[in-house]
């Protein structure tokens, strides 16, 4: 019996001692708080020594500014260039952009007003039959003259005027000099703003008979 047990207990290496470390603070049979002990050491903290103090760090930003242009003045030449070409292209696309805004506002005043030429037409022949002398036509023609007046519309054609043939079409020639002038106007021409032309005015021409020395350009004949 002794020989078996000795050789089952040499089977097994013998178990080492189990310790158990209270690592609780507070201690449960008196209710303090331990001390730190040495398997929980406090690893004290670092002071940090004070940093010294340079020139640079006490000078104020401007100054510091003012020096870095001294010692960098290259530097800054290319960054005031640099500034001034952002600057000019701001101001050139505001420009752009303004003047499209103008001509886009143009454009489409000038389509409406286009739209009220053939009211003007009827009321230019109702006015050579007498009959805008009396109301209510004569009031609603005034209303609408002012109304395209202050948009900018603005009627031409006379008779007597020179023939150009960018605002007028000629329907009819009478003549052959070399001095062509309005005949008759059919029906009125309008500018928009910057004379623009709406509509060119419906005439006939009259030419009549051409000034001395206006013939073919050629210098008047001196009879003597």
């Amino acid at each position: 019996m002794s020989s078996s047990s000795e050789r089952r207990n040499g089977d097994k290496p013998p178990r080492e001692p189990i310790s158990i470390t209270d690592k609780r603070r507070v201690d449960p049979d008196t209710g303090r708080v331990r001390e730190h002990t040495p398997s929980q050491p406090v690893t004290p903290t670092p002071q940090r020594e004070p940093q010294p103090t340079t020139p640079d760090a006490e000078m104020h930003p401007g100054d510091r500014a003012d020096r870095a242009a001294r010692e960098h003045p290259d530097r800054v030449a290319e960054l005031t260039a640099d500034l001034q070409r952002v600057q000019a292209e701001y101001t050139n696309y505001r420009r752009r952009i303004e003047r499209d805004r103008h001509a886009a506002v143009e454009a489409t005043t000038a389509s409406v007003a286009a739209r009220f030429l053939g009211i003007l037409d009827d009321l230019d022949r109702a006015r050579e039959h007498g009959d805008l002398e009396t109301e209510p036509l004569r009031a609603i023609a005034a209303k609408l003259d002012a109304i395209l007046t202050g948009l900018g519309v603005a009627a031409f054609g006379e008779e007597g005027d020179r023939f150009d043939p960018t605002l007028h079409e000629a329907v009819q020639h009478e003549g052959a000099g070399g001095d062509p002038v309005v005949g008759r106007v059919l029906r009125r021409g309008y500018t928009f703003g910057d004379r623009k032309v709406l509509r060119t005015a419906t005439v006939t021409v009259v030419e009549g008979p051409a000034s001395p020395g206006n013939v073919m350009g050629t210098a008047p004949v001196d009879a003597s």
